[in-house]
């Protein structure tokens, strides 16, 4: 009788603290790294921003199921820790928004690309050889989607969970249009195509806010916009996108943690 056992993967979790020179402080980050890593395995990444949100989640476990039946492969989680400059960090690089926030999106982007990526995988010490991923909830999502955007040659998924893609030029008093939102004026407006996928999620209710008043609220309206357009440039579903609407689904880590491995198996599942 032939059978196989597959035995399940263990995740420890251990914490830093790195010194950025771009963003003058401090960043705590959490890797949660699969154990007993032979070195022959392909090794993949994810970075996660707002990780003091991972670590209200049942992170570890989520992880672990995440790799049962995965025999060759082995995903290492980066959980970097937002700052008290959370507003002026995450955001669009080189555009902050109305009230002058995500003024330091670029030197953010220059933290995770220049200081965070050779830190963690100097740490790993093995090839990262498999796919490499960046992904975020609300405002967290936005800066993940948009450094991903931003180095193709170094991200090959985002994932992107009640992502704060409403983020504008001119408040909504203001004479606002749909044409003031940052990161779909982005995306519209790059000339390259980068090789990328795409995993988008939303909550039925993410929030009561519907600027158009067309009964869909708007961070369901300004995700499917963000497909559109591209869609527009050329990705294709599902192979390019997918974009998850979770009924009932809220601004909050319980909704964020519930469909965690969803994006796990659709960015690194095989």
């Amino acid at each position: 009788m032939m059978y196989t056992t597959i035995l399940s993967v263990k995740v420890s979790t251990s914490s830093f603290k790195i010194p950025s020179a771009y963003l003058k402080h401090e960043v705590e980050i959490d890797i949660y790294t699969p154990e007993g890593i032979l070195g022959n395995e392909k090794i993949e990444l994810l970075l996660l921003n707002d990780g003091q949100d991972v670590a209200r989640m049942d992170f570890s476990r989520i992880l672990e199921d995440a790799h049962h039946g995965k025999r060759n492969h082995r995903l290492v989680v980066v959980a970097i820790k937002a700052s008290e400059d959370r507003l002026i960090e995450y955001g669009v690089a080189g555009v902050p928004d109305f009230k002058g926030r995500g003024a330091k999106a670029q030197a953010y982007n220059d933290f995770v690309i220049k200081e965070l990526l050779p830190f963690v995988k100097k740490k790993i010490a093995m090839p990262v050889s498999g796919k490499v991923g960046f992904a975020g909830f609300s405002l967290g999502g936005l800066s993940a989607f948009d450094i991903a955007w931003n180095n193709p040659s170094v991200f090959d998924v985002t994932g992107v969970f009640s992502g704060a893609f409403w983020w504008r030029k001119k408040d909504l008093n203001d004479g606002y249009t749909d044409a003031d939102r940052i990161m779909h004026t982005k995306i519209e407006n790059s000339t390259t195509k980068p090789d990328m996928r795409f995993w988008l999620m939303t909550g039925t209710e993410d929030e009561k806010a519907d600027r158009n008043k067309n009964m869909i609220i708007d961070s369901i309206d300004d995700t499917i916009d963000i497909v559109k357009i591209l869609l527009d440039k050329g990705y294709k579903r599902p192979g390019n996108i997918f974009y998850y609407e979770k009924v009932g689904g809220k601004h909050d880590v319980p909704t964020w943690e519930s469909v965690m491995p969803a994006f796990l198996d659709w960015a690194f599942g095989y």
